[in-house]
């Protein structure tokens, strides 16, 4: 019950901050309802891509989406999370849920540096340190969705911004529909190495999504930056709950990623 009550508080957050509630999915479904590491990414895909599609939809319709940046960085990030695929058959969950707590670090830093100056305003790069940019980002993030189960909308606004050279909002709507390809692609490399409960995955969703339109509706009523804030310092918190639950990774890393390690949380 408590997880689905989550469901509708990571709903609300993508509602209101436009994203980063994603990130929590994961923890929700290993610390709170019980499922394995793989088991809880998989899941995790499932969940993010989804409700990121109810999103760009949202945004097509009022027209703030970029089709040429969705599928330049759509088709960079499917590519990756095809190469995270393949890492994801070696790493054992315990060190996946290891680097889930150090993205979640990293996002956190991301919205409390998150600056009153518009990213439209700064300089922009050339077009050679442009292309080479999305490259790496697209690939990249797609690899971290594979291998830890979040969406990348902290990485992918922001450069979307500044190297396709996209206003904010329609930032917003291209990236939700570059995450819900690149979590589908990744979702689909977890055939077999993991069995999914596809009830439990359809209603956390359905309440996750219900969230997002709540969130929308009360994000006038709310202040962004205060909220932006506090959900960084609980990411913090987080991040460093699931490092310590993990803790043996980083004490012992060659030891937890021998093939012995691989079923454990």
């Amino acid at each position: 019950m408590i997880g689905y009550v989550l469901a509708l508080a990571i709903g609300l957050s993508l509602g209101i901050l436009g994203g980063g509630g994603s990130i929590l999915t994961v923890p929700i479904f290993v610390y709170v309802m019980g499922y394995s590491a793989k088991q809880s990414i998989a899941m995790s895909l499932v969940v993010v891509g989804a409700t990121s599609l109810v999103g760009a939809v949202r945004h097509w319709r009022a027209g703030s989406f970029d089709v040429r940046a969705a599928i330049v960085f759509g088709v960079l990030a499917m590519v990756g999370a095809r190469i995270g695929a393949e890492l994801a058959r070696l790493v054992p969950g315990i060190v996946q849920l290891s680097l889930l707590g150090f993205v979640m670090i990293v996002a956190a830093i991301f919205m409390l540096r998150r600056r009153e100056q518009p990213l439209e305003s700064r300089p922009r790069p050339s077009n050679v340190v442009a292309a080479v940019a999305t490259a790496i980002v697209g690939l990249a993030v797609g690899v971290l969705t594979r291998l830890v189960g979040v969406g990348g909308g902290f990485l992918f606004v922001p450069s979307l911004v500044l190297l396709a050279r996209l206003p904010m909002k329609t930032a917003v709507g291209t990236s939700l529909f570059v995450i819900a390809l690149s979590t589908t692609s990744g979702a689909l490399g977890y055939r077999g190495q993991a069995i999914l409960p596809w009830d439990v995955i359809a209603l956390f969703t359905a309440i996750a999504i219900a969230g997002i339109f709540l969130g929308t509706y009360l994000v006038r009523y709310v202040s962004q930056r205060a909220l932006r804030r506090a959900f960084a310092y609980f990411l913090f918190g987080m991040a460093g709950f699931v490092l310590y639950q993990n803790r043996a990774v980083i004490a012992h890393p060659l030891a937890a990623l021998r093939p012995s390690s691989a079923g454990t949380r």
